[in-house]
């Protein structure tokens, strides 16, 4: 029996125009995209028009948009035009109507920090949304919806530093931080500034991650950012070659960047030998979502997963041993899934 069930094709055709929706309208938003208003300032005698926002680092920001004149009056009725509200409205709809037709939809307050965060301008900058959140995400890419490992409490983010793989503008500096506290939740940052944590919901943490380097496991100052991660092992894996998704919740979708899939369940194999004894269950969470994403992927990308897994491999003996580690005890927990002739059979026809 598949550690998945297929969702109905209403609603893989619903969380695809979600997508492409979303992707559309964040690929065209700018700064008047943000809460804010027009206001007009006196300058040498003269009139001029800006467009104001408070920006989610509590940043107040001002763009200039002209002179006190016909043609700036007119863009600024033209800019509260009722059909820029109503796309907006439709886009929230169609969202909603995506998640009553059975795709997977994220909690609220999670929403809130992840959206914050876009709008701050973190997954433009190369952060990636990985752990469970990202986990939850594939559902909706596959149209489908695992049968365990979903559960999480906290969001966590990673960047690859300064091996970021994408095109970055050279004077990029967001104030992640400062971004953090403007959402106003309670998030406390831990002595390391590596997690924020709150006070009333211990569980719910924000944690922010890159590879570890020649520093070992010594917090890493990405300064761009404002930001200080914690380095783990394995971590590069999830961070090369990123693809760009939609995750979905009642308020309306968030673009953001996810791990690829196959490295994504190659890499929760590798950390489940990462884990001390006291993290037995999150060792099996691990398991349990390679698992998942593994059945699937070895029916719909088995070439992906073989050259990947054939990649890491490569990669010197303790990448082996892990691997073979936490590929070992998924063939344990899912006897039933045959994972060992499936993959075999995946590597002997790349």
């Amino acid at each position: 029996m598949p550690l998945y069930q297929e969702l109905s094709a209403a609603a893989q055709t619903a969380f695809a125009g979600v997508d492409d929706a979303a992707r559309q309208a964040d690929l065209k938003r700018s700064i008047a995209d943000l809460p804010g208003g027009f206001a007009k300032k006196n300058v040498s005698g003269r009139a001029y028009w800006y467009y104001q926002v408070k920006m989610p680092d509590g940043e107040l920001r001002q763009s200039y948009v002209g002179p006190d004149d016909d043609a700036t009056r007119g863009l600024i009725e033209r800019h509260a035009d009722p059909a820029a509200k109503l796309a907006k409205q439709q886009m929230v709809r169609i969202t909603r109507a995506a998640i009553e037709l059975g795709c997977a939809d994220i909690p609220a307050k999670h929403a809130r920090v992840i959206e914050r965060l876009a709008d701050s301008g973190l997954f433009s900058a190369g952060a990636i949304l990985v752990g469970t959140h990202a986990f939850l995400a594939y559902q909706n890419i596959f149209g489908v919806r695992w049968s365990a490992g979903t559960a999480t409490l906290d969001l966590d983010f990673a960047h690859a530093g300064r091996n970021v793989s994408l095109a970055l503008p050279e004077n990029l500096k967001l104030d992640t931080t400062a971004t953090i506290e403007s959402l106003e939740m309670g998030f406390i940052p831990n002595q390391k500034h590596t997690s924020f944590k709150k006070a009333d919901e211990p569980d719910f943490d924000l944690d922010f991650l890159t590879s570890r380097g020649r520093a070992g496991d010594a917090p890493v100052n990405v300064e761009r950012l404002n930001l200080t991660m914690q380095p783990l092992r394995f971590m590069e894996l999830s961070l090369q070659d990123p693809v760009r998704s939609t995750l979905i919740a009642r308020a309306g979708p968030i673009v953001v960047n996810l791990p690829r899939p196959q490295r994504y369940a190659l890499h929760k194999l590798l950390v489940y030998g990462e884990r001390p004894q006291i993290q037995r269950t999150k060792a099996r969470k691990d398991v349990a979502q390679a698992a998942a994403l593994l059945d699937y992927l070895l029916v719909h990308d088995a070439t992906e997963v073989a050259a990947m897994w054939q990649d890491v491999m490569a990669r010197g003996p303790g990448w082996r041993r892990r691997l073979k580690e936490g590929f070992q005890a998924m063939t344990v927990l899912y006897p039933n899934c045959n994972f060992q002739e499936r993959l075999d059979r995946a590597v002997a026809g790349v």
